[in-house]
């Protein structure tokens, strides 16, 4: 499992904003709570406590922020991420409640109608900077929650976008209310108890499928997939599962690799997987995955060849010098000719081996015969998990492979020749 110390530097950013947007939000609440019962302005007053509801979600987040940005400890080896998620469930219920308070408040506004005498002045003006506050908040906490991966921000960003909606209406409620326009004033503050009550059940429900590690990103999963997909030496992928916790995700997936490959290759392959995810997504934070020998023994070769003649083409003695090359799908005991690769870079002073490689990876290799390779050919190939072997210019492909199966063939373990020996080898 990768440590998060790399990873808790940029919560600091989110924590801070997380507490400004608290002491603006809760300085709001306030303003439009007193005014609100100054001028005898049940809008306001609703909308002071969909604030307070807001107030709530914002401090969730902080408060998981800060206990994100803890180091791990024995009793807790993976952190303490899902306190956020704890919290926004308490806080969820709580909104909700509140909500369903708000409810018969709208409802006894519907019956007993009231209205402003005097313009309201003062009330629209809070309404007014309300959604000016509300816009400038959901800025901050949209930039700074894509930064770090915070899911909570973010959320709080979406609502608070609502809020901006939510001012517009009471603005219009007020106006309207001073109007002598019936019902309004039920009529706008049973429209905020039910946005109350949404973002209730809203942080509930999330929470809840979050602490039953629910996948809450298909998308970015089929991504994850798709690109481990692409890393060589991977054979298929299976079973990726995302969890989240707080700010961070959690990865954990099977890939499936050559039969052959050794033990400790196979390790290799899935720390290279480990150290691809991670440095590719820096809201995961840890990345677990499970290394597989595939089913089928299906594996592709590639052979050096004088000439193009099927199966009884003749092996070329040099690798990169060789002008084409055979790639072969061996599945138990059926040959497939996949490719003839005409060699493009016979006219080349240097290194053509290299470049050779580089053409054919795409064919994704497990195996390349050879009757000698340099030295840095040979250590790309093993970068890429591909398996070398030994064989004697001259033969046809059909007598190397029996050979292969027969057991007969050496495995190259280093360089035949030395990257010096291999710049003059490959010149004309």
């Amino acid at each position: 499992m990768a440590s998060a110390g790399a990873k808790s530097g940029p919560l600091k950013q989110g924590q801070i904003v997380a507490l400004v947007a608290t002491l603006a939000t809760l300085i709001l609440a306030i303003l439009k709570f007193v005014v609100g019962s100054v001028f005898n302005s049940k809008i306001l007053i609703a909308d002071a406590v969909h604030s307070s509801a807001d107030l709530l979600a914002i401090s969730a987040s902080g408060f998981g922020l800060w206990l994100a940005s803890k180091q791990k400890s024995k009793k807790f080896p993976y952190g303490l991420y899902k306190a956020e998620t704890l919290a926004s469930l308490f806080i969820g219920t709580f909104i909700a409640w509140a909500g369903v308070e708000m409810l018969q408040e709208g409802h006894y506004r519907l019956t007993h109608i009231a209205f402003f005498k005097d313009f309201p002045t003062i009330p629209a003006c809070a309404s007014l900077l309300s959604m000016g506050t509300a816009y400038w908040i959901a800025r901050k906490e949209r930039s700074v929650g894509r930064a770090i991966g915070s899911q909570s921000l973010l959320a709080n960003a979406s609502e608070s976008m609502l809020d901006i909606v939510t001012s517009l209406v009471v603005l219009m409620g007020i106006v309207l209310s001073f109007a002598q326009i019936p019902y309004v004033e039920g009529v706008v503050i049973l429209f905020i108890s039910v946005l109350i009550l949404k973002v209730g059940l809203e942080n509930v429900w999330k929470a809840l499928l979050i602490l039953l590690d629910a996948n809450l990103d298909p998308v970015l999963q089929s991504e994850i997939q798709n690109k481990i997909n692409d890393i060589y030496g991977v054979k298929g992928v299976s079973e990726v599962q995302i969890r989240q916790s707080g700010p961070f995700k959690m990865v954990e997936c099977k890939i499936k690799t050559s039969p052959t490959l050794p033990l400790y290759r196979a390790h290799e392959l899935a720390n290279k997987t480990e150290d691809f995810i991670q440095k590719n997504y820096n809201h995961i934070v840890s990345v677990f995955i499970h290394v597989e020998p595939l089913k089928t023994k299906a594996v592709t070769a590639i052979i050096p060849v004088k000439d193009v003649n099927g199966m009884d083409s003749k092996v070329y003695g040099h690798f990169g010098r060789s002008p084409y090359f055979i790639i072969l799908r061996l599945n138990e005991g059926q040959i497939e000719i996949e490719d003839f690769y005409s060699n493009e870079f016979l006219n080349e002073k240097k290194h053509i081996g290299i470049k050779v490689i580089k053409s054919v990876i795409q064919y994704k290799l497990d195996l390349v015969f050879t009757a000698q390779i340099g030295e840095i050919s040979f250590y790309m190939l093993k970068e890429n998990f591909v398996d070398i072997y030994r064989i004697e210019d001259g033969l046809s492909v059909k007598e190397i492979i029996d050979r292969y199966r027969n057991n007969q063939l050496q495995q190259i373990i280093s360089p035949t020749h030395s990257l010096e020996d291999s710049e003059v080898q490959n010149q004309p």
